[in-house]
């Protein structure tokens, strides 16, 4: 049987940028090392994990969101790797719609580029915390402070940097955690697996004061404790910057930034940490609201396991081998493989065949589900994306996803009859 995370142990979040930022490769590299891979797999090849459809081997990209699981430091953590490409900006929507927080990748050399703004204003529209994470540091051109700036340029972000770069491009060799006050070194012979804490480099220490200072005063707006011990020149620590700066984060006012290189294994670890010490849980975010279509009015819903079943859901999908996938976030509530719960938007019962915990291309059978999960369920006939899922005696609609216009419009014929049933 799956393990069981509380649920202020349990993060859902996805990770966003413009096309080429390295999305999927961060996402391999955290299923390495919370192992779940044994061997990581490169874009480049077409041995990418959540690029599983022939068409995503084959150019290299991310087309549809894959999600997986994993867990880190007895946290789990849920991830949606979303398309970068402009063509396929409406998965974005519908991933964001039912995350709790977000890892906004740009690269180093590029920065903030175009569809780093789009995905940026629909994190936005949907109010979905997020931290940063500045990758491919070891290209020739990179520039972290420069990026720090797009950021607030072109995104209007508050972003906080959490470290700075030990040299860059070929000479990138590791970063200095401002939180810790430490040089933290990456070794390659373990492909990253071990890490070196050392004292900052001297010729670096003027630098990592500056960019500290900057780091506390934005962690003191969110604590007033912090700010007193700040303007009495009074030691703080480690523990107390990060407590202010999960608050500014969940409250949306500030974006801390991580550095590092995906492809070479630098700064993975330190992003995983950030999403538990920065990105909320299901508790941290605000009870989902519907309307009761019984009576007009509308109702909350806590984010608990003794609430009525609440889900949304947000993707539909076929497998090879199970059929109709339909992929949902729980908002409140639990309910079993077998069980029948109410789509409020057809006004049908479903049933809920088999639950699956997806990796990408490959799934786990669970037996029941919780609030928190987001999981895939097989045999329901009636339900598209976006429709609401709920308890039979307790239904509530919620609020649903908006896609953007389509440009074009293309119709699709089969090649042979055997195809037709595909269809």
């Amino acid at each position: 049987m799956a393990k069981r995370f509380p649920l202020e142990k349990t993060r859902n979040i996805g990770i966003m940028a413009h096309i080429d930022a390295g999305k999927t490769t961060t996402t391999e590299r955290i299923l390495f090392y919370t192992g779940v891979l044994h061997r990581m797999g490169e874009v480049h090849e077409g041995s990418a994990t959540m690029d599983w459809m022939e068409q995503e081997k084959e150019r290299g990209i991310t087309i549809t969101s894959a999600a997986t699981s994993c867990s880190w430091k007895d946290y789990r953590i849920n991830i949606i790797d979303t398309p970068g490409h402009v063509d396929f900006t409406a998965e974005v929507e519908r991933s964001l719609r039912v995350l709790d927080g977000a890892v906004a990748l740009f690269c180093a050399v590029g920065g903030v580029e175009p569809q780093s703004e789009t995905v940026w204003r629909q994190a936005d529209k949907y109010g979905v915390p997020r931290i940063a994470f500045v990758n491919k540091m070891d290209r020739v051109g990179a520039d972290f402070y420069n990026v720090l700036e797009m950021m607030k340029l072109r995104l209007g972000a508050h972003p906080v940097a959490l470290h700075i770069p030990i040299g860059d491009g070929d000479m990138f060799t590791g970063l200095i955690d401002l939180v810790n006050q430490k040089a933290v070194l990456f070794d390659e012979s373990s492909l990253g697996m071990k890490i070196i804490e050392d004292e900052i480099p001297r010729d670096l220490m003027s630098k990592a004061d500056e960019y500290r200072t900057k780091m506390i005063e934005a962690a003191a707006d969110f604590d007033d404790d912090l700010m007193s011990k700040y303007l009495d020149g009074e030691e703080i620590t480690a523990k107390e910057v990060m407590a202010a700066l999960r608050k500014g984060t969940l409250q949306n006012h500030i974006v801390p930034v991580l550095l590092g290189s995906a492809f070479k294994n630098k700064g993975v670890q330190r992003l995983l940490d950030a999403v538990i010490d920065y990105l909320p849980s299901p508790t941290d975010v605000p009870p989902v609201e519907g309307e009761d279509p019984r009576s007009g009015k509308m109702v909350s819903r806590k984010p608990q396991d003794d609430e009525p079943f609440t889900a949304l859901a947000f993707k539909i999908m076929t497998d090879p081998y199970v059929g109709k996938l339909t992929y949902f976030r729980v908002y409140s509530g639990s309910s079993k493989a077998g069980s029948y719960v109410q789509n409020v938007i057809s006004d049908k019962k479903e049933r809920l065949g088999r639950l699956l915990r997806m990796h990408a291309n490959s799934r786990e059978d669970v037996e029941e589900v919780f609030t928190g999960d987001i999981v895939a369920a097989v045999g329901l006939k009636h339900t598209r994306t976006g429709d609401s899922l709920a308890a039979p005696d307790k239904p509530v609609v919620l609020e649903a996803m908006k896609f953007p216009e389509p440009v074009i419009s293309v119709a699709i014929e089969p090649k042979t009859k055997a195809d037709a049933d595909k269809l």
